[in-house]
């Protein structure tokens, strides 16, 4: 099916908001256009899609609060300001959700979130239950309290890591830019718009340019962004969202922006990503039952086919699934600890609350975070 084809029926969509988009580059909020693109994710929500915003915009909001002229440099006066940024985002997308009987959630962000095996499945899980209750997570980076120049670097790298968290069909980056063109258009007026390519190709990275002084994000980050994504088989389109009905226009597989492709399928692209990043916590023997469903189903893993468990591993981590032989079938992040684990192995997930005073997850390892040996 060609890419556009596909956005027509994209259920989970990733959508990030720039900062020279929302904020009138650097003069605060811009809430009338805000209300225009909730006016659209509404839309899309009647239609059946789930979605996710990553908004940038805190620092420059605090910053029109604040009464500041310049961005600061100093790390202590930007989390200043997005901390009191933060709280004109919140008010504005909750004022616009509000409107459309729809309910958002905030949900801020570190590098160490989205790196940290158990911080990853946490906020994973947070963000699905979320969606499963119909509501709009609205995801900053946390930059009240990071601790590196204001972390992640940019909205975009966080709104790819977003899109691998949920496992976006489609992750749209609105900016005020028509998409990635061929040349930058401020030295060249003959600058062509790229309409398609591959997400991760070297050759779009050259035609990149750097962001400005209000966005941190430019092209060159995008693209990374898209890689990202990519790496859970996600389409990412970059398109303008001064574009009148831009959502909707793309949802009709409308010819805007550049559309960018993964280079997998989507399984393939999320079994590649998790099969090469952790090193091994510990062994789960299976019992043949849940070897074979594993081997031919695609399912998760239960504990009531787990028979023993070898290691030291916390939640999230990395551990191998072997067959009553000893023979590797699986990898795959695991959803309780060590001991844990041993508590609820040989049981259905219907006693995990008996066992451990409470259930965090129905399955050992959910499917989205298994891999098949030499898969």
């Amino acid at each position: 099916m060609d890419g556009r084809a596909r956005l027509t029926r994209a259920k989970r969509w990733v959508i990030k908001l720039g900062s020279a988009l929302l904020t009138h580059e650097g003069r605060g909020l811009d809430k009338a256009s805000i209300e225009e693109w909730v006016d659209q994710i509404a839309a899309l929500r009647s239609e059946g899609a789930e979605v996710v915003i990553v908004s940038s915009g805190s620092v420059v909001e605090g910053m029109s609060r604040l009464g500041w002229k310049r961005r600061p440099e100093a790390l202590y006066e930007l989390q200043a300001a997005a901390a009191v940024g933060q709280m004109g985002i919140a008010r504005v997308y909750e004022q616009c959700f509000h409107k459309h009987q729809i309910h958002t959630a905030q949900i801020l962000l570190t590098h160490d979130d989205v790196s940290d095996r158990s911080r990853y499945l946490n906020a994973r899980s947070t963000l699905r239950q979320l969606l499963a209750l119909g509501v709009v997570p609205v995801v900053n980076e946390n930059d009240t309290i990071s601790t590196e120049a204001i972390m992640l670097g940019d909205n975009d790298t966080l709104a790819g890591l977003v899109s691998n968290l949920v496992e976006a069909d489609v992750f749209i980056i609105l900016t005020d830019q028509p998409g990635l063109l061929s040349v930058d258009p401020r030295e060249n007026p003959d600058a062509k718009l790229i309409s398609q390519g591959q997400a991760g190709d070297p050759e779009l990275e050259k035609m990149a340019g750097e962001g400005g002084e209000f966005g941190r994000g430019g092209m060159r980050t995008k693209l990374k962004a898209a890689a990202l994504a990519a790496r859970s088989g996600t389409t990412t389109v970059i398109a303008s969202g001064l574009e009148p009905n831009v959502l909707l226009r793309l949802a009709r597989a409308e010819q805007l922006g550049t559309l960018l492709e993964p280079a997998c399928v989507p399984l393939a692209a999320r079994k590649q990503w998790l099969a090469g990043q952790f090193k091994m916590r510990g062994q789960l023997r299976l019992d043949a039952g849940a070897a074979k469903v594993l081997r031919t189903s695609g399912r998760s893993l239960l504990s009531v086919g787990v028979r023993a468990v070898e290691g030291r591993f916390s939640r999230g981590e990395l551990v191998s699934c072997l067959d009553p032989d000893g023979i590797e079938l699986a990898r795959g992040l695991v959803n309780y600890n060590a001991e844990e684990t041993s508590r609820i192995m040989g049981h259905p997930s219907g006693a995990i609350v008996d066992l451990l005073g409470y259930v965090d997850e129905p399955e050992l390892i959910h499917r989205d975070n298994l891999v098949l040996t030499g898969e």
